[in-house]
C-alpha cells in the first residue's frame, strides 16, 4: 500500500471538533482511501494517502512476467564501492584513529576507547521485565543451537581404512549490530549464543555507541550473557574493516557476521576478496517478509505482519500472496491503513509499501510455487492447515507456520536465528546457525591391512592423472610392508 503525505490548508475544513474522514475514488485502477485521519481545524494539517498494493493474479500473467516479480530494487554497488574502498584502505592504515575519525563524521560522537574489554566493564541494569525476556529469549536460542552440536561418527570404509570428521570452533570472529534507525540487542544475542556454544576463543561485538560514547545496555546485557570477549564501540564499513585488518585495540577475526546497511554489506564484500583473509556469513539485502493467506486468515493479523518488516525502512521489501477465492481484500488495505498510521516508524513503512504488491494464486500449490521462486527472507503461511504445506517449500530463510506463529517470535526468542539470506539468496544459502561458527577437519588413517586393500586402486587413479609423486607415496609404503613380511614380521 502506497502511503503518501498530503497537506491541507486550514481553510479545507471549518469545524472546531476533531474530524474523521474517509474516502473512497471510485474509477481508477487501484482504488485510493484517505483514511481514518484525524485532525483539528485551524492548522494546516497532513493527512495519509494509502494507494493499494499493486496487485497480480498469477494465472494471467506470462512465465516471464511472474519470473519478473521475483526481482528485488537494484542495489548500485559500484556506487557504493567507490565510497567504501577508501574507508577500508583508512582503517588498514591508520586504525584506531581512523575509527574514531569516521565515529565523529559519522555518529557525532568523540570516542576515548574504541574498544572495550567486555569483562573489565560493569553489569548493565535493566528492568526486571527487560531482562527477564532476554534470558526467556537467551535461553530458547541456546536450547535451538546446542541441539545442533554434531554428532561424531567413525566409517570403516574398507577393512582398515577409517574416515571422521571433527568440528572445529572458528577462533576469532567478529558480530555487527546495527544501531542506526533502532537498537538491535536480539542480533547480538542470535550472533553471540552459537558463537559461544562454537567455542569461539575471541568474540568481537561492533555496534554504534550511544551519543555520549558509551554501549546499548541491552546489548551490553546479552555480550556479556553469552560470552563476548570486546566490544567495538563503532559502526558502519569502519567497524567492519577494523574487525577484518584489526588494529591496536582490536584484534582481528577470521568470519564476519551480522546485517547491516549498504555500507556495511559493501565492506563485508570487499574484504571478504582482500588480503585482510576473511570470510562472511552470507550476502545481505533489505529485510524481506511473504505471506501466504485465504479466506480463514484474520486480515488484523495479515496487516500487521506485514506492517512488521515494512517498519524495518524504506527499502524493505513485503509481499502478499493470496491462495483462493472469498479473501475480503479490501478488508486487508483498510487493515494496513489504519494500523501503519499509528506506528511510530509509520514513514519507514509506507514507503517499503510503496514498492509492495499483491499475488493472486488459484490454490496453495501454485502459491508456494510462487513463494519458492521469490525465495524470500522470511515466509508466514497463515492459512488453515498450514503445518500439511511445509514440505513444500524450497526456498525460504525462515518459515512460520499457522495463525499464532508471527514473524516476531522468530526475530526475537522462538530460538531460531533471525540473521537469514534476503534478496533472492535463500535459494541458495541457508540462516546463521551453529554451523556457521563451526569449521570441520576431516581424519583418515590407514592401518598396513587397509593400505594393502586400498593403495593399488590410488596408484592407478594417480598413474591415469599423470602425478607420479601420488603414485610413489604409495608405491613406496606398499614395498616397506612387503619386505617386512619377507623378513617374516
Amino acid at each position: 500500500m502506497d502511503i503518501q503525505l498530503l497537506s491541507l490548508s486550514p481553510g479545507n475544513y471549518i469545524s472546531r471538533s476533531y474530524q474523521t474522514r474517509q474516502y473512497q475514488i471510485i474509477g481508477v485502477p487501484n482504488t485510493i482511501y484517505l483514511q481514518y485521519c484525524n485532525f483539528p481545524t485551524g492548522s494546516p494539517q497532513k493527512i495519509l494517502r494509502c494507494k493499494s498494493m499493486k496487485s497480480y493474479r498469477l494465472s494471467k500473467l506470462s512465465h516471464a512476467e511472474v519470473d519478473s516479480l521475483k526481482a528485488r530494487p537494484r542495489i548500485d554497488f559500484s556506487s557504493i564501492f567507490s565510497l567504501v574502498h577508501p574507508i577500508v584502505d583508512d582503517v588498514r592504515t591508520r586504525g584506531d584513529a581512523a575509527v574514531k575519525d569516521y565515529t565523529v563524521r559519522f555518529d557525532k560522537v568523540e570516542l576515548d576507547k574504541v574498544v572495550e574489554n567486555v569483562c573489565d566493564l560493569p553489569d548493565p541494569e535493566l528492568k526486571a521485565d527487560v531482562r527477564e525476556a532476554f534470558d526467556v529469549a537467551y535461553d530458547n536460542i541456546y536450547a535451538f543451537h546446542v541441539a545442533q552440536k554434531p554428532v561424531e561418527r567413525s566409517v570403516e570404509n574398507m577393512k582398515g581404512v577409517k574416515c571422521r570428521r571433527v568440528a572445529r570452533g572458528i577462533s576469532s570472529v567478529g558480530l555487527y549490530v546495527p544501531g542506526g534507525t533502532a537498537v538491535l540487542p536480539s542480533t547480538a544475542l542470535m550472533l553471540s549464543v552459537p558463537a559461544q556454544i562454537a567455542g569461539c576463543k575471541t568474540v568481537v561485538l561492533a555496534t554504534p555507541p550511544t551519543k555520549d560514547g558509551s554501549i546499548c545496555k541491552e546489548v551490553l546485557y546479552c555480550a556479556k550473557k553469552a560470552g563476548v570477549t570486546h566490544i567495538l564501540k563503532a559502526g558502519g564499513a569502519q567497524a567492519i574493516s577494523a574487525m577484518a585488518w584489526g588494529t591496536d585495540s582490536c584484534p582481528k577475526v577470521e568470519k564476519i557476521f551480522g546485517p547491516g546497511n549498504q555500507y556495511v554489506t559493501a565492506a563485508k564484500m570487499i574484504l571478504q576478496n582482500s588480503e585482510a583473509m576473511i570470510s562472511i556469513d552470507m550476502p545481505a539485502g533489505p529485510s524481506e517478509v511473504l505471506v501466504i493467506m485465504d479466506k480463514h486468515s484474520n486480515p488484523v493479523h495479515v496487516a500487521a505482519d506485514l506492517l512488521s518488516q515494512a517498519e524495518h525502512g524504506p527499502d524493505s521489501q513485503v509481499v502478499l500472496v493470496i491462495a483462493g477465492d472469498d479473501v475480503d481484500v479490501k478488508a486487508i488495505e483498510e487493515e494496513i491503513s489504519k494500523q501503519c498510521q499509528s506506528l511510530p516508524r509509520g514513514d519507514f513503512a509506507s514507503k517499503a509499501l510503496s514498492h509492495s504488491f499483491t499475488v493472486f494464486a488459484r490454490d496453495m500449490v501454485e502459491a508456494i510455487s510462487f513463494s519458492n521462486l521469490y525465495a524470500p527472507e522470511h515466509l508466514i503461511i497463515n492459512v488453515k492447515d498450514a503445518e500439511k504445506w511445509e514440505g513444500l517449500v524450497e526456498n525460504a530463510g525462515s518459515v512460520f507456520l499457522g495463525q499464532w506463529t508471527p514473524e516476531s517470535v522468530g526475530d526475537y526468542a522462538s530460538g531460531t536465528n533471525h540473521v537469514l539470506p534476503t534478496y533472492g539468496y535463500a535459494r541458495m544459502y541457508g540462516g546463521v546457525s551453529l554451523d556457521s561458527f563451526l569449521k570441520y577437519i576431516t581424519v583418515q588413517s590407514l592401518t598396513e591391512e587397509g593400505l594393502r586393500k586400498l593403495g593399488p586402486y590410488v596408484e592407478t587413479m594417480a598413474e591415469v592423472e599423470g602425478l607420479e609423486a601420488h603414485k610413489r607415496a604409495v608405491t613406496l609404503r606398499l614395498q616397506d610392508i612387503e619386505a617386512m613380511q619377507a623378513m617374516g614380521r
